[in-house]
């Protein structure tokens, strides 16, 4: 079970909205406040911040509804504020629209300390193999620049030299198809560098 306080549900919205600001002003909170008292002090929370944040569109979803509505229609979303257990599990949901869990950086962002990773950890599984996707840990080496160090002229180099590379036809394992260019980790990671 989730236990939140209220000062952690606002640092966490904060930041949502935060967010928000420079992207398409919208924010989706992700609770079951039907059922879980934890999650309707997170509802209630959320939307008492909200009022600071009035050029933000806030919507409410239920964890069940928002699951079903990212398969259905991840356009109509854009930052989503949630607690660890349901962004956990969202978080690998949307992997998907990115076409491979390997796209996909992942932050947690503490009062003091935050952690950056590919969504999908070490995988050491397929360690040495040459198959993983580098996208995720240069993406999240992004995500740290500009979310920690505030360098977002550098994290949006790094973002763009991603694009490139994939607008270019390369591609790992994870995401090939015919028609595209199919290359190891160490190559992949190297055209993406030579983008920057």
């Amino acid at each position: 079970m989730e236990n939140y306080s209220v000062p952690e549900v606002r640092r966490i919205t904060k930041f949502a909205m935060e967010a928000a600001k420079n992207r398409r002003r919208k924010v989706t909170s992700v609770d079951k406040a039907n059922v879980l008292a934890t999650s309707r002090l997170w509802r209630r929370t959320v939307t008492e911040m909200s009022k600071d944040y009035g050029e933000i569109e806030l919507n409410h979803f239920y964890v069940d509804n928002c699951a079903m509505q990212l398969a259905i229609n991840p356009k109509q979303f854009d930052v989503i504020v949630t607690g660890n257990l349901f962004g956990d599990i969202l978080s690998d949901e949307a992997a998907v629209l990115g076409g491979s869990i390997g796209m996909m950086p992942s932050a947690s962002i503490g009062e003091s300390t935050s952690l950056y990773e590919p969504i999908h950890g070490s995988a050491p599984d397929i360690q040495g193999l040459g198959i993983a996707n580098p996208s995720a840990t240069v993406l999240s080496a992004a995500m740290l620049l500009c979310h920690s160090l505030h360098e977002e002229e550098a994290a949006r180099a790094i973002e763009s030299a991603v694009e490139q590379a994939l607008n270019a036809g390369w591609r790992t394992a994870d995401l090939y198809k015919d028609g595209f260019k199919k290359d190891d980790t160490k190559t992949m990671t190297q055209v993406i560098i030579s983008y920057l």
